[in-house]
Parts: structure tokens; C-alpha cells; sequence
């Protein structure tokens, strides 16, 4: 993640994982979008009957997925953020201490993997180990340079007018990039 913008996901462990990170950063709204912007864990142990209202977008649709419970853990060294591990559960229910104490312990050590692995990289550019295997959405980025040009706007709009037409017309905002940028779709 980058300033308040989730840039994509590292990797999933499943389809529903996968599509979990996916509503995410179609949405802007999540666990890990919330967990990165405050710099706290995220527990919800019932998407279906919130203890706090919120994420009314991702809510239902990853209830549909499968998901009824969504735990975010920020990544963080020192000052550094780097994002956060998202988990799921298939039924509602809180972690167990057990469970709370590895993901706080797996949030340590993938933060760590990230810096060690890109402290090598050449600066400015995404280390390889990085990269493969990551879905870091380069085409939502270039969609986004696309409409700021058709319609005169900044960057950040761009992104702001391509999700909202993907939450709109209940598509993946990857998809609707895709269309975007072989001009299927034209904004303005």
C-alpha cells in the first residue's frame, strides 16, 4: 500500500483470499485498507452481523465469496508501513489467542521479508521476488493515466471515477481498467 491507495496484493492463498483482496482494492474498503490507514489490527469476527457497521460495499459481496469472519494486520518495521495480511475465516468467530499471536508473529516476519528482499532492489524499481507472483493491478494504473487525459483531470480523480464506475456497475475495477485501456471503454 501507498499513501491511503492500496496498490495490490502480494499474494492469496485461495479463490475467496484472492477475491477478498480483490473487493478490496476495487472498493477502497476492507480490513487491510482500514488496518494500514489507522496503523491497527482489524477484527471482524461476523462480515454478516458487524460489531461496527462499515465496509457496507465489501461486506456482502464477501459474505457471497465465503468469507464470514476478516482479520487485518498491519505490516510494519519501526516507522516503516508496508501494508497488511489480511485473514479470513469461512464461519463467523473470533481468532483464538493462539491464532491472534501467529498472525501478529506472521505480520513480523513477512514485513521484514518485504525490506530485507527490496533492500536489494535498484532504487525506484519493485524488487523481482516481489513482483512475481504479486498482482500489483499495472493495468488500473495505466487506465487511471487514460482517463485523467480524456477528461483533464488529476490522477487521484482518475482512480475515484474509475472505481466508482466499477461499484456501479458491479464489476472488478481490474476489469473495467482493461476495457479502459484497449478503448472498449471511454471516459468523457
Amino acid at each position: 500500500m501507498s499513501g491511503d491507495v492500496p496498490r495490490g496484493s502480494l499474494c492469496s492463498t485461495d479463490e475467496v483470499s484472492a477475491l477478498i483482496e480483490e473487493l478490496q482494492y476495487t472498493l477502497g474498503e476492507g480490513p487491510c485498507v482500514d488496518a494500514f490507514k489507522n496503523d491497527q489490527i482489524v477484527l471482524e469476527p461476523d462480515l454478516a452481523d458487524p460489531r461496527i457497521p462499515r465496509w457496507f460495499a465489501f461486506a456482502p459481496k464477501a459474505v457471497d465469496a465465503g468469507a464470514r469472519a476478516v482479520f487485518g494486520f498491519p505490516l510494519r518495521v519501526g516507522a516503516a508501513r508496508l501494508g497488511a495480511l489480511n485473514m479470513y475465516q469461512s464461519k463467523a468467530g473470533d481468532l483464538s489467542d493462539d491464532q491472534h499471536a501467529d498472525a501478529l508473529v506472521m505480520a513480523d516476519v513477512v514485513a521484514r521479508w518485504v525490506l530485507d528482499v527490496q533492500a536489494d532492489a535498484l532504487p525506484g524499481v519493485l524488487a523481482d521476488e516481489l513482483e512475481v507472483g504479486g498482482e500489483f493491478y499495472f493495468v488500473v494504473h495505466n487506465a487511471a493515466g487514460v482517463v485523467s487525459v480524456q477528461l483533464g483531470c488529476s490522477i487521484t480523480e482518475a482512480m475515484i471515477r474509475l472505481r466508482a464506475y466499477a461499484f456501479s456497475n458491479d464489476r472488478l475495477l481490474r476489469d473495467v481498467a482493461r476495457d479502459v485501456v484497449t478503448r472498449e471503454l471511454r471516459f468523457g
